[in-house]
């Protein structure tokens, strides 16, 4: 999946997240977290997401991350949305999905 342009999905209400992402050129990662609960967290929210892009084929993105609490599934959710929307795409390629 190629990000072409800049999205954002979510909200910034508690339990929520939300997530903005850009293109980059090269194939490069930036993963910018801020997240009310990264000191318990951040690891796996982290690795969430990078597990995620790695399913999706998604490289050379800037991903901004505003974490209000938000539960594994909301995480993806959002994710998934804000790639789709970056992309162009017209659905998800679910079966790359875990």
């Amino acid at each position: 999946m190629k990000i072409i342009k800049e999205a954002v999905a979510g909200t910034l209400e508690s339990s929520d997240v939300m997530i903005r992402v850009a293109p980059l050129d090269g194939s490069e990662i930036d993963l910018q977290l801020n997240s009310s609960v990264e000191k318990q967290f951040g690891d796996a929210i982290r690795q969430t997401v990078l597990d995620t892009l790695t399913q999706l084929g998604v490289n050379g993105v800037q991903l901004i991350i505003d974490d209000k609490g938000a539960l594994e599934c909301i995480l993806r959710a959002r994710l998934q949305t804000v790639l789709l929307r970056a992309s162009d795409s017209k659905e998800l390629p679910w079966g790359a999905l875990k």
